[in-house]
């Protein structure tokens, strides 16, 4: 016999209200946790592991144009973009070795800054050249054109260097490998040596950080870079050819008669510091100090450099600022960062105490040891789930994705003055060796007064604007990705 059930208007009221504040419950649960979600998402990225490791195929960005401005293709190096990437010349170093290489740059600027680079012309033209010493490693390459007729060089660009210089025949001490022809001076009707004694051979003493010297009342330049890396020569002038319709007369660089150190087969250097020397400085009348650049995104792919203004509509800058120690670095003014969407509790003195730089020619940056510290920690706590990896040189935070097809990192921001934040690109936050063993590509300062550094892996696929007349340096996400 059924049973019925008799349920009082009274009854009724007292559990509706405890029905639907349960079905508030359960909805504002569910939106939560879809609301967490989405916010993991918004500050993590999550990557192929495949797409961790460059191609053996070169995969060019095609650059936009820019009206009334030059840009040059730039290259890694060391990837399948290179011409330099071809036989012995071209050899790439080990990962372990690069890293090494990159502390002896730093070594140098930090000792360059704080006013104890004592290293000597006549110390470092005698030191052996060791295989694969460079002026750093994972540096980018463009080529232009020197001399009368034209000859196409490749050679490293940088924003650390003040003085461009090549090697050139007859290479009367030493030259090391290289793809391209090396340079001849007596085949071009355009090129002058510049006289001792001249205004222009006193300016190479703050371009090159070394005291002059004479050879037949020839200028003689010279200038090391922390290791065995070296190169001596004259002084002159000669036509610079950007692009067809970018020409410069009377273009002061070095033409190297001694140099030394494994360059991976480059010509030799162009420089973009801050100095008169510097390229950057003497285009300054058609191009106001103004260049920008994107490196790619890995050694497989292609990025620019653009002399005269910048592509990117979302260009966020901040103000430069001066090392006293060293004008011609592109000084910045780091004021926080962020792991995950939060920002870490680091004071401000930590930032202020030494200052920073942006280099294109050092890999890795360098943090504050404080900074450095917060940015391991907070890193670590949202990495768990991945097994641990063995460190890489100065890199200690590593891991194991042996057996991840997808792994999800969390975003990293730089903060820098100026309120803006920068959030690096996820090709700029992981440094792999191999798949088992991939490692937050950030290291610490030994020391707390040592100068910080931005890196270039932290600026992979960023458009980097340098507006030197207007004193400011910006940043755009996806510049060549």
């Amino acid at each position: 016999m059924a049973t019925l059930y008799f349920v009082s208007p009274l009854s009724f009221r007292l559990s509706f209200p405890l029905f639907l504040a349960l079905c508030l419950f359960f909805s504002f649960t569910t939106s939560y946790a879809l609301f967490q979600g989405r916010k993991l998402a918004d500050h993590s990225h999550t990557l192929q592991l495949s797409s961790l490791l460059p191609s053996d195929s070169c995969k060019p960005y095609a650059i936009k144009a820019v009206e009334n401005k030059v840009s040059l293709k730039v290259v890694h190096r060391h990837g399948p973009c290179s011409q330099l990437n071809q036989g012995k010349a071209g050899k790439a170093p080990s990962h372990t070795k690069i890293l090494l290489q990159d502390e002896s740059r730093v070594k140098s600027i930090h000792s360059k800054l704080s006013g104890t680079n004592d290293v000597k012309l006549t110390d470092a033209a005698t030191l052996p050249a060791h295989d694969g010493s460079s002026i750093g490693s994972g540096n980018y390459i463009v080529t232009v054109g020197l001399g009368t007729p034209k000859k196409d060089l490749s050679l490293i660009f940088d924003t650390g260097s003040d003085l461009t210089w090549t090697q050139c025949q007859p290479c009367a001490r030493s030259c090391y490998k290289q793809k391209d022809p090396i340079f001849d001076p007596s085949q071009s009707t355009s090129y002058t040596n510049i006289s001792c004694g001249s205004s222009l051979c006193d300016s190479l003493a703050s371009a090159t950080g070394n005291t002059l010297n004479c050879a037949s009342s020839t200028c003689v330049y010279g200038i090391q870079y922390g290791d065995s890396s070296f190169s001596v020569g004259f002084f002159g002038k000669e036509r610079l050819t950007l692009t067809p319709t970018d020409v410069f007369e009377n273009f002061y660089f070095g033409c190297g008669q001694n140099n030394q150190g494994l360059f991976g087969g480059s010509a030799g250097l162009l420089g973009l510091g801050r100095d008169p020397l510097s390229l950057v400085s003497q285009t300054s009348q058609k191009y106001n100090k103004l260049f920008s650049y994107c490196l790619p995104s890995s050694s497989s792919s292609t990025g620019f450099l653009t002399f005269g203004g910048y592509s990117s509509k979302s260009v966020k800058f901040t103000p430069l600022s001066t090392i006293s120690a060293g004008p011609s670095f592109y000084g910045l003014d780091f004021t926080g960062i962020s792991v995950g969407g939060s920002k870490l509790s680091i004071s401000q003195s930590v930032f202020s105490t030494a200052g920073a730089i942006i280099d294109s020619g050092t890999v890795i940056t360098r943090l504050p040891p404080a900074a450095y510290s917060a940015l391991r920690s907070a890193f670590r706590q949202l990495m768990t789930k991945y097994p641990t990896a063995p460190a890489l040189s100065i890199l200690d935070t590593c891991y194991d994705f042996t057996n991840y097809k997808t792994v999800t990192i969390p975003k990293i921001g730089l903060f820098f003055n100026g309120g803006i934040e920068v959030d690096i690109d996820a090709t700029g936050i992981l440094y792999v060796n191999k798949i088992s063993q991939v490692c937050l590509a950030f290291a610490g300062n030994s020391d707390a007064s040592d100068v910080a550094i931005l890196g270039n892996v932290q600026q992979r696929s960023l458009e980097v604007v340098y507006d030197g007349a207007a004193g400011k340096v910006g940043f755009a996400a996806g510049g060549c990705s």
